[in-house]
């Protein structure tokens, strides 16, 4: 396998438009944290991105930042804390669970995955603040899409498609994202001891509440989090201090009841959501992991079916309100995913195989499978960009 480094976008055009010509299937990397994610890549050649790096724009009073894709995260949050600023959707990086120093991964694979941490159900995910970006496609052609500012779409928002796209559809060279300030302060509530059940029924309560929880998550008893073999359920709270106080007190006179109440402070606070969104409570060990996203009055019930049906669950725990779930399991052939995937169906959500073996992933479909409709439009629209399919054939789709 022959890596390719491109110096800049004439170089990326010159070596995509080459293996145009040759036919030669290129894997397309940046700084290759996220290598274990999708289906084991079938390419000839690689193309390394990790020399494409800089931030070429940061503009604190327009909340806005301009880096080259392959720019390490570590110096994209350096930049933006010096600002009081950081990248609001709170970026899954994989770092727990591939064993990676924290921030090693690239600026480009962060919008390329387009995951979105705990705080998702307030502030959404990557694709919601891609503000554009600039790449490559299949034809060998540098193209750009979107500008700096937020705006309606008067044609194709071609960011919604190239975020979440795994490098499927273009190399990205350079993406613009919207930031925010950084939340004055924040605390943690943490209500200890109940059951799996009450837990989740208390984040549904509160998600609807006037006590604006930016984050709701419940660690089972015997989940490695802060609080032993205790169950938490967790309420996040962010803002001016005086207000996260005043919350605070609402949210402890309501369920003072329920069982004894922790509150973290905001470096703890801070540190516990970073853990959980990637997912460290159960990263340990050689477990293969599960990531299930569900309606979240679904989520209690998602987790009974699998267990009751067999699957040897390790450790999990839930996020987003009850609505995703983190699950690891003892190792087998196939992961357990005619379970996983007959109980997720029968709900309408949609289970990612997030870590296991390179032969697993090539046997078993890490990516939720596609109704017909939408398998047929993910055709067309890998058709447009990669019409010879080059770029990381088969990671998502096998064949495509």
């Amino acid at each position: 396998m022959a890596i390719l480094t491109p110096r800049d976008e004439a170089d990326l055009v010159e070596i995509v438009g080459a293996a145009r010509a040759t036919r030669t299937a290129l894997e397309i990397v940046g700084r290759g944290t996220r290598r274990g994610l999708g289906r084991p890549v079938g390419a000839v050649d690689r193309v390394d991105l990790s020399g494409l790096t800089g931030i070429t724009l940061h503009e604190p009073s327009e909340l806005v930042l301009t880096a080259r894709a392959g720019t390490p995260l570590a110096e994209i949050h350096a930049a933006l804390a010096r600002a009081n600023q950081e990248l609001a959707f709170e970026p899954v990086e994989h770092t727990a669970l591939f064993g990676h120093a924290p921030r090693a991964g690239s600026i480009g694979g962060l919008v390329g995955v387009g995951w979105g941490g705990s705080r998702r159900l307030k502030v959404g995910s990557t694709r919601d603040h891609l503000l554009g970006f600039k790449g490559v496609n299949g034809f060998g052609e540098a193209f750009k899409s979107g500008g700096r500012v937020m705006k309606n779409v008067t044609g194709f928002d071609l960011s919604k498609l190239v975020a979440g796209s795994f490098g499927t559809l273009a190399v990205l060279t350079e993406v613009t994202l919207k930031v925010l300030p950084r939340a004055e302060t924040e605390e943690t509530v943490a209500i200890l001891g109940l059951g799996d059940r009450d837990g989740l029924s208390i984040l549904r309560e509160v998600s609807g509440s006037p006590q604006e929880v930016s984050c709701l998550a419940h660690l089972p008893s015997g989940c490695h989090g802060p609080f032993g073999d205790m169950s938490a359920t967790l309420l996040r709270l962010e803002g001016p201090a005086v207000s996260v106080a005043g919350r605070e007190a609402d949210l402890m006179a309501r369920w003072c009841g329920r069982g004894p109440i922790e509150v973290l402070g905001e470096d703890a606070s801070r540190a516990l959501w970073a853990d959980l969104g990637e997912a460290r409570p159960i990263a340990g060990g050689d477990t293969q992991i599960w990531r299930i996203s569900v309606a979240p009055s679904e989520g209690g019930t998602v987790v009974d079916t699998m267990r009751e049906s067999g699957l040897p669950i390790a450790a999990h725990f839930w996020d987003w309100a009850g609505g995703l779930i983190w699950m690891a399991i003892e190792p087998s052939a196939d992961a357990g995913a005619a379970i996983v995937r007959r109980a997720v169906d029968a709900v309408r959500g949609h289970a990612t195989l997030v870590r296991a073996a390179e032969t697993v992933r090539a046997a078993v479909a890490p990516f939720h499978p596609q109704p017909p409709a939408l398998a047929a439009l993910t055709e067309r629209v890998k058709a447009a960009f990669d019409p010879d399919r080059l770029f990381n054939p088969g990671r998502m789709v096998e064949g495509i």
